[in-house]
């Protein structure tokens, strides 16, 4: 008997010294006990061993019985004080969200605020948000409807594009009353109509290399869903400039893809995975090769969701992975994205 204690002893001291976990020292224990019971269990009553564990098997089965019930019952309070500790979180949360969002707010968002990941303190994150988004055509549609419906706070909108009736198959922001007013404006105008609680700062221009470091540098996220390579490089490298992450998305006809570039927080930027523009001719434009109306939705789609995550830090973002859909045969896959070191925009220090 006090040969097997102080083996019990002697495994718990050697798993503290080696840093092992309780539930590991637990397990030893649990092993040398069964191996004590088959001792009691296969020799006969006079074997030295039987002797040296204590002679009896009753008594091991009764320690046994009482060791399961204590562990037993220290689980099942374990377990009520964890409901306890998400009832307290959920009811602060939930005290939280009333006391910064109006009841009809709190209504609008409920169905962010009961979800675990989000919560009250999530949707606040999202109201407290300065999101930028450049681009209102295809995918901008749908990026700055949810972002709007999902309650952030500030909602810059760049585009010095004005609304054609061709846009209208796909850019679902736009009404066909809104055929040559400047783009941004009419997304203004569809956004605060969903949620009138944003506010939406448009700004009917191109970003330039003059503008752009002062207009980024106002919001916390960005996400790009232009067809300019140009502005894609400049914008992605005053993302890097200044640690801002970088949601970007494109589209070519029936396929679409996304990422998000973060070299701040350990990913390659943008011109590590295209380090130039391609050749003329090798990458249409949408008026050029075409592209399915609901594609810019999916993909736009996902870009917002992806901006939800980086904001409230919800899930796993798209960081150092892109996105890829095709629509034409329904399959979607993702591919992992590595830094340069040659790059000139984040200087590869991520690879």
């Amino acid at each position: 008997m006090f040969l097997v204690l102080a083996m019990v002893a002697g495994l718990w001291a050697i798993g503290m010294v080696m840093g092992a976990p309780k539930s590991a020292r637990w397990t030893m224990i649990g092993l040398l006990y069964l191996a004590v019971v088959g001792v009691q269990l296969v020799f006969p009553p006079e074997h030295q061993l039987v002797v040296a564990t204590g002679g009896s098997l009753a008594m091991w089965l009764m320690i046994g019985a009482a060791v399961a019930v204590v562990l037993g019952y220290s689980s099942m309070v374990q377990k009520l004080r964890q409901k306890a500790d998400a009832k307290t979180s959920d009811a602060a949360q939930e005290s939280a969200a009333q006391e910064l969002f109006t009841d009809t707010e709190l209504n609008r968002y409920a169905r962010h605020i009961v979800l675990r990941e989000l919560g009250g303190l999530g949707q606040k994150k999202l109201k407290d948000a300065r999101v930028l988004v450049v681009g209102a055509g295809g995918l901008g549609s749908p990026v700055l409807l949810y972002l709007a419906a999902s309650g952030v706070g500030t909602i810059g909108v760049v585009d010095d594009d004005v609304v054609d009736n061709s846009n209208l198959q796909r850019q679902v922001i736009h009404k066909d009353e809104a055929i040559g007013t400047p783009k941004v404006l009419s997304a203004a105008e569809a956004m605060t109509a969903q949620n009138p609680f944003v506010t939406v700062v448009p700004y009917p221009r191109r970003l330039t290399e003059e503008d752009a470091a002062e207009i980024i540098g106002a919001y916390d996220l960005v996400l790009d869903g232009t067809d300019n390579f140009g502005t894609r490089y400049l914008v992605n490298e005053v993302c890097v400039a200044q640690g801002k992450p970088l949601i970007s998305g494109a589209l070519s006809q029936w396929e679409g893809q996304l990422s998000v570039f973060d070299p701040a927080g350990g990913t390659p930027c943008y011109q590590c995975i295209f380090p130039e523009a391609p050749a003329p001719g090798m990458a249409p434009s949408c008026s050029e090769a075409g592209v399915v109306g609901p594609l810019p939705g999916v993909v736009g789609t996902m870009m917002a969701a992806e901006a939800i995550k980086v904001i409230t830090g919800a899930g796993a973002a798209l960081r150092g992975e892109m996105m890829i859909y095709d629509a034409l045969w329904g399959e979607t896959r993702k591919i992992g994205l590595k830094s340069r070191s040659d790059c000139p925009t984040c200087g590869g220090k991520n690879a």
